[in-house]
C-alpha cells in the first residue's frame, strides 16, 4: 500500500508538474487564426469603441474602409512602405541627434525647442475624417503624433496640388476663413514647430509657413484661422492651420496632416482648454477594420483596463511623447537586456512610424528567442529591414510568443496582431527592426499599437495602454 501511494504520489506530482508547464506555454503565448492576420477586401466596421462624443473614425489609407478612387490613391507595395518608413526614421534620428549626442529625457512640463532637420512624415497610413470651414468641407487627413502643424491642400493651387480624394478646400467660399499676417504673434508659433523661418515676401502681408519632411516631401502656403470641427457638437473656433497651396510628395489621395505633437500649434494644445491636453486611440487589427481617434475624456471615456506609466518629454526635440521602457518580455520571461541600453538612447512613442526600431543588442536578444520559440514553424527569406519571416500556408491556426514592453512595473503585452508584420500568408515576419546605430532612439511604432487602447494625458504627465480597444 505504501508503495501503491509513493507511485500515486510520484504520478501527481509529474501530472501537476506537466499541467504546469502547459499552463505556463499557455500562459507566454496566443493561438491565433492564420486568416485573422490576414485584411479582408471588405471593411469591417465595430460598435466597440469609446463613448466619448468627441470621437473619429480611424481608418487605413490602404484598406477597403477608406472609399476612394484607385486613381487618385495608388497602393504602394511594402517594399514601398518600409522604405517609406525607414526614411521617417532616419529623419526622427536626425532631428533627435541634431546638436547633441544622445538623448535626454525631462518630465513632461517641458518648453518645446526648435528643429533645424527635416520633418518625418513616412507612409502616413492611418487617417481620419474632419471638417473645416463654413460650411463644413470633409477633409481626409493623416494623423501623427510626430507632427504639429495642421496642414490641408487649398484653391488656387497656385504652386501645386497632388490629387486627393476629397475636393480641394477653397478658403474664398469659407465664411469663417481668415489669414494670418507676418506681424501677428501667432505669425512667430511656425519657428519651433516646423524648422523654419516664416518668411514675409514683399508681394504679401501674409504669414507663409514651409513643411519639409524627411522623405522630401513638402508643403508651402498661408498660415491661416479656420473653424475645425471634430464633430457636430464639437467645433474649433480660430484654429491654426497651413493652407497649402504648393504641396508635392507622398501624399497622393490625402487632403493634409492632422499634427498631434506637443508644440503650441499643434490640435492637442490648441484644443486645450476645451479637451485638457487628454486624447487617445485605437489603431484597428488590420487595414479592412476601423479604429477611433477621441479628444478630452468625457462620459468616461477610457477603460478601466488602461494602465498608466509616466510620460517623459525629450530635451532635444520636445514635440515627441517619450516613454520610460526598461525591458522587453517574450513568451512571459524578461529578456536578459540591461536598463542601460534603453535609458541610453531613450525611447518615443510614434503613431507614423510602421516598424519598431530598437537598440541593435535589445533586437538582436528579442529575434534570437523569439526565433527559438517559433522553431516549429518553417522559415522563409527576410523582407527588406524584416529578417525573421515564416510561412503559414500550411497551418490555419499558429501559436505565437507573447510579447511586451515593459516601463517599469507596468508590462504592456502586445496584441497578436501587432507582432507580425503580414507580406503575404507565405511571408509573415516579426514586427521590429534593429537600429543601425546604438545611439539611435527608440520608437514604438504603430504595428505594435495595433488594438491597443493608447490614452495621452499630457497635463497629469503620463500615457496609457489597454487591450483590446476596437476590432
Amino acid at each position: 500500500m505504501g508503495a501503491l501511494n509513493s507511485s500515486f504520489l510520484l504520478w501527481f506530482i509529474l501530472f501537476s508538474f506537466s499541467a504546469f508547464l502547459c499552463l505556463s506555454a499557455h500562459e507566454g503565448s496566443h493561438t491565433v487564426e492564420v486568416s485573422s492576420l490576414i485584411p479582408s477586401t471588405t471593411c469591417h466596421s465595430s460598435n466597440k469603441g469609446p463613448r466619448s462624443k468627441a470621437s473619429l473614425k480611424v481608418m487605413h489609407k490602404y484598406g477597403p474602409c477608406f472609399e476612394s478612387n484607385k486613381d487618385e490613391v495608388a497602393v504602394p507595395n511594402h517594399i514601398e512602405i518600409l522604405l517609406q518608413d525607414q526614411s521617417r526614421v532616419n529623419s526622427i534620428h536626425s532631428r533627435i541627434s541634431k546638436n547633441s549626442g544622445s538623448s535626454k529625457f525631462r518630465d513632461s512640463q517641458a518648453t518645446t525647442l526648435p528643429a533645424k532637420s527635416a520633418l518625418p512624415l513616412g507612409s502616413g497610413n492611418y487617417v481620419v475624417s474632419i471638417g473645416l470651414g463654413t460650411p463644413i468641407r470633409d477633409l481626409r487627413l493623416v494623423f501623427d503624433t510626430g507632427s504639429d502643424l495642421t496642414w490641408t491642400q487649398c484653391e488656387p493651387c497656385a504652386g501645386y496640388c497632388y490629387n486627393q480624394v476629397d475636393p480641394i478646400f477653397d478658403p474664398s467660399k469659407s465664411t469663417s476663413y481668415s489669414s494670418i499676417t507676418c506681424a501677428s504673434p501667432s505669425c512667430s508659433l511656425l519657428d519651433s514647430a516646423t524648422g523654419c523661418q516664416p518668411p514675409c515676401p514683399s508681394h504679401t502681408s501674409q504669414c507663409v509657413y514651409h513643411m519639409k519632411y524627411g522623405d522630401r516631401s513638402n508643403s508651402t502656403g498661408y498660415f491661416s484661422k479656420e473653424r475645425l470641427t471634430i464633430t457636430p457638437s464639437n467645433v474649433l473656433d480660430d484654429f491654426l492651420f497651413g493652407c497649402g497651396q504648393d504641396n508635392q510628395g507622398h501624399f497622393k489621395g490625402i487632403a493634409g496632416l492632422l499634427g498631434l505633437g506637443r508644440n503650441r500649434i499643434s490640435i492637442v494644445q490648441q484644443a486645450a482648454q476645451k479637451y485638457g491636453q487628454f486624447f487617445s486611440y485605437c489603431l484597428p487589427s488590420t487595414p479592412s477594420s476601423i479604429g477611433y481617434l477621441t479628444f478630452g475624456n468625457d462620459n468616461g471615456g477610457v477603460s478601466n483596463n488602461v494602465k498608466f506609466t509616466p510620460l517623459l518629454t525629450l530635451s532635444q526635440h520636445a514635440s515627441f511623447y517619450g516613454l520610460g521602457l526598461t525591458g522587453i518580455s517574450v513568451g512571459g520571461q524578461q529578456l536578459s537586456i540591461p536598463m542601460s541600453v534603453f535609458s541610453a538612447t531613450g525611447t518615443i512613442i510614434d503613431s507614423g512610424t510602421v516598424i519598431t526600431r530598437l537598440p541593435p543588442m535589445a533586437y538582436n536578444e528579442l529575434r534570437t528567442t523569439f526565433r527559438k520559440l517559433m522553431s516549429g514553424y518553417p522559415m522563409t527569406s527576410s523582407y527588406s529591414l524584416l529578417d525573421t519571416c515564416y510561412d503559414f500556408r500550411k497551418n490555419n491556426t499558429v501559436s505565437i510568443p507573447k510579447i511586451g514592453f515593459l516601463f517599469g512595473g507596468l508590462r504592456v503585452d502586445l496584441d497578436p496582431t501587432g507582432v507580425f508584420y503580414m507580406v503575404s500568408s507565405s511571408q509573415t515576419c516579426l514586427g521590429f527592426a534593429g537600429n543601425n546605430k546604438t545611439s539611435n532612439i527608440t520608437i514604438i511604432g504603430n504595428t505594435q499599437q495595433k488594438r491597443l487602447e493608447v490614452v495621452y494625458d499630457v497635463v497629469g504627465g503620463r500615457i496609457g495602454f489597454g487591450p483590446a480597444g476596437c476590432s
